[in-house]
């Protein structure tokens, strides 16, 4: 039976590759980048982190390739030197963690804290457009929401690995106990245990996907009510339970009264402007502040929306100039 010519084309550019072209192994391994690089990111929780595993994994790739025997796909080998560089990283580097991970929510605005510094909060992903068809793009976005890579974030990195391997990238537990050389009684077990873990830590999903036409509705009111500083339009987009976050800035609050007051008494005392983004498959916004005695709007965040029965129930703004810098944002606008 005659080889499909992608097929023909991946052994040709392997051999090459173990031959020491380095230009064959790039084209090997550049339409897998964009996966390995998200697979890190669930298990590390930092786009910034995964861009460190991804240079690792692919650097290790290269020196190992001569020892690829081709037992197992080449995604197979990539994804197991993947999945031990981030275990490694795992135990090098704090765990991250959201707003309600670092303290309790606030009930007053006139306070909140300090920024806590340093590599320890979990970091949005910028979404890239992938043609996919909406059936595979809705589980997708199921497994990279901000929520789930945050629930990930509360499991040891062996059942972080697991839970990913298993049911994310749909390796059998006989494969996924070959890759973290362990046993498949060992994979189940961890199996379990962190599916426990993660149903307990995630938020009511949607019974099914939001209707898209009403979903952008609602963006399209939230838009013009934060820009015309509308506090009683914007109040009335959120669910009963909303919560409004900020890192690094420790403070968060918890209900839609408290998010309402920290509309009134903060949020809107300085114009913004608003430009649609996507991250971890949630819509959002680059939001540009202007500050006084400035002609210009500047970067003040990137803030990403999770939605549920046709309300806002989440409103999880990032404000570090890293993540806005991650997300494209300009340095000013006029």
């Amino acid at each position: 039976m005659a080889l499909p010519q992608d097929s023909i084309a991946e052994t040709e550019q392997l051999s090459r590759a173990r031959a020491g072209d380095a230009a064959a192994f790039d084209r090997l391994v550049a339409p897998r980048r964009r996966q390995l690089h998200m697979h890190c990111y669930r298990m590390l929780g930092s786009p910034f982190d995964a861009d460190d595993a991804l240079q690792e994994t692919l650097l290790a790739a290269w020196r190992g390739l001569a020892s690829f025997e081709s037992r197992s796909t080449l995604d197979t080998w990539l994804y197991r030197i993947a999945t031990h560089v981030c275990l490694r990283l795992i135990e090098q580097r704090p765990k991250r963690m959201t707003s309600p991970d670092h303290s309790a929510a606030l009930q007053a605005t006139a306070e909140l804290g300090e920024p806590v510094a340093g590599p320890v909060w979990l970091e949005p992903l910028p979404d890239e457009g992938t043609g996919e068809d909406p059936a595979t793009a809705l589980q997708r976005r199921e497994q990279v929401a901000l929520a789930f890579v945050a629930a990930l974030q509360h499991l040891p990195g062996t059942q972080r690995a697991v839970l990913l391997l298993r049911e994310v990238l749909e390796y059998s537990a006989a494969e996924a106990a070959e890759m973290l050389d362990t046993s498949v009684a060992s994979v189940n077990s961890a199996l379990q245990r962190a599916q426990k873990t993660v149903r307990e830590r995630m938020p009511t999903a949607e019974p099914q996907p939001p209707d898209k036409h009403a979903a952008d509705g609602l963006l399209q009111r939230f838009v013009s009510a934060w820009e015309h500083r509308d506090i009683a339009a914007m109040v009335s987009l959120l669910a009963e339970d909303a919560r409004f976050t900020m890192p690094p800035l420790p403070a968060w609050f918890d209900g839609r009264r408290f998010v309402e007051m920290f509309f009134a008494e903060r949020v809107f005392q300085t114009p913004w402007r608003l430009q649609p983004i996507r991250g971890n498959g949630q819509p959002g916004f680059a939001c540009y502040i202007q500050q006084a005695g400035d002609d210009r709007f500047r970067p003040g965040g990137v803030v990403l929306l999770r939605l549920r029965e046709g309300r806002i129930d989440s409103i999880d703004s990032f404000i570090d100039p890293a993540v806005c810098r991650r997300f494209g944002m300009l340095d000013e606008l006029f």
